[in-house]
């Protein structure tokens, strides 16, 4: 069993009250770690240390040497890229495959690509005449915005938290991370490789600790806080835009989703099924981008049906470890809870059980872990709960379509705007229905296939602002204006 300790100011310290809190692993529901509860005491500790750091060697830190010192950090990740992985499948009991080659190595990439973004994007540069004839010059400057409050989610933990951390350290700010409670793990490992490379002590804090009258609600309460940037869901989102209302202080919001995929008859039928499967069930159905809903031509319905409930009959469940594992258990016992909570709400409501809908049987100490079903829904109507409400599990309902203008009203036809996949080999169609979805990002013929550079986030409940390459500029720095008189 280990001890999860804050880390504050370069230094792992624990909490001033005593208090802890228990990690479980989601595989077998054993105790994995006893984790420090961060409150007022330390959250008022990190934002000291954040400031103290901003105002001295962080801040007087040249562009060239902070991108030099990010480059070591990923470097650093990477030399330590077992221990990320092992730690994240502890946390999170998914198969080794997601953590290994998509989630760790993003991690590290974070660092490097935004400390790239803030070394070679330019900013603006206007001549303009004045009355005398001599003229003036106007140009930017980016400056950092200062200490920013960082809650990261659960579901895919390293990657979703150095995703702000990276933006934020590369413009010069400095932060105060609140992991999730589910997954206190790579946050506080992460304070090691910024003491190996030579960060200096505050730029990089973690409190750990809950949301409401806890380290969570703390941070975002917090005068010291200058900007806030948070992944999870809308409830929560909504809160703390209540809370950073004191003081006018800026947020970035990843909030729910309850994402359409979109199937017509002419997509590549194989691809098709094989994309709607990672994006409905990577992860056992926990990512934001996931797709709940599914919307498929009629004429190939029953064949597409069949194939994607085939397909998820055949995963294979086991610990990360696992030789040929590609499916893991949720989060923990509450969220195992919720989820099956809609597993019955759905057949309460008539839906059609295609496959799934309950626990399967796990062999010894696994059957104590927080294990559901992949499971399928066909039969309802819009207005059903698990058609509309964000379940974060893996599961999706399945409905006909007949025109291009049915779907697109059906796919619009909720409150949140995160992202949808669409696959189809008509060219005009994919630009037509790609243009008229209310969402932040559009795949076509793909899913979970991220260019960095490119703006991120939601639409409607889904979110608000962008990040991602400049975008994240714009939320991690203060643009001035200078004009100068010749």
């Amino acid at each position: 069993m280990q001890q999860i300790r804050h880390f504050i100011n370069g230094s792992y310290t624990p909490s001033a009250s005593a208090k802890t809190f228990e990690k479980r692993s989601p595989l077998n529901n054993q105790l994995l770690a006893q984790v420090d509860e961060g409150g007022q005491a330390e959250v008022d500790a990190a934002v000291a240390a954040a400031r103290t750091a901003l105002d001295g060697d962080w801040g007087r830190l040249s562009t060239e040497k902070r991108v030099s010192m990010l480059h070591a950090v990923a470097d650093e990740i990477t030399r330590r890229f077992d221990d990320f992985v092992a730690a994240e499948e502890a946390d999170t009991g998914q198969p080794h495959h997601v953590i290994a080659h998509a989630f760790v190595p993003r991690g590290a990439a974070n660092f490097k690509i935004f400390a790239d973004v803030v070394k070679n994007v330019p900013t603006e540069t206007f001549q303009m005449d004045t009355p005398d004839g001599r003229g003036a010059l106007n140009y930017s400057v980016r400056k950092p915005k200062g200490v920013i409050g960082v809650i990261s989610p659960w579901n895919a933990p390293f990657l979703l938290m150095t995703w702000k951390v990276g933006p934020a350290l590369a413009c010069g700010n400095t932060v105060v991370v609140k992991p999730s409670e589910e997954t206190p793990a790579t946050a506080a490992l992460l304070g090691e490789v910024m003491n190996a490379v030579g960060v200096p002590p505050g730029v990089y804090n973690v409190v750990q600790g809950f949301g409401p009258d806890s380290a969570g609600e703390f941070l975002t309460r917090h005068d010291g806080v200058d900007a806030i940037t948070f992944t999870g869901e809308t409830r929560t989102g909504t809160a703390i835009m209540k809370a950073s209302a004191e003081g006018i202080r800026d947020v970035s919001f990843e909030l729910g989703g309850k994402n359409a995929g979109i199937v017509f008859a002419d997509s590549g039928f194989d691809e098709a099924v094989e994309g709607i499967f990672r994006s409905a069930f990577m992860n056992t159905g926990q990512v934001c981008l996931g797709t709940e809903r599914v919307y498929v031509e009629r004429p190939i319905f029953d064949r597409f049906v069949a194939a994607l409930k085939a397909r998820c009959e055949a995963v294979k469940y086991g610990r990360p470890s696992d030789a040929g594992s590609n499916y893991g258990p949720l989060i923990s016992q509450e969220h195992k809870q919720k989820v099956l909570s809609y597993y019955a709400k759905a057949v309460a409501e008539g839906a059609t059980v295609v496959t799934g809908g309950g626990m399967p049987k796990m062999p010894g100490d696994l059957a104590e872990g927080a294990w559901v079903q992949p499971t399928i829904w066909t039969g309802l109507p819009e207005t059903a709960a698990v058609v509309r409400e964000e379940i974060f599990g893996p599961c999706c309902h399945i409905r006909p379509f007949d025109s291009e203008e049915e779907v697109v009203a059906l796919a619009n036809g909720n409150r949140y705007g995160l992202s949808t996949t669409i696959w189809t080999t008509n060219l005009g169609r994919a630009h037509r229905v790609a243009a008229s979805v209310d969402v932040g990002i559009t795949w076509v013929n793909s899913w979970f296939l991220r260019d960095l550079r490119t703006p991120f986030g939601g639409s409607k409940q889904s979110g608000i602002g962008r990040e991602g390459g400049v975008h994240s500029l714009e939320f991690y720095t203060e643009l001035r204006n200078v004009c100068i008189k010749l």
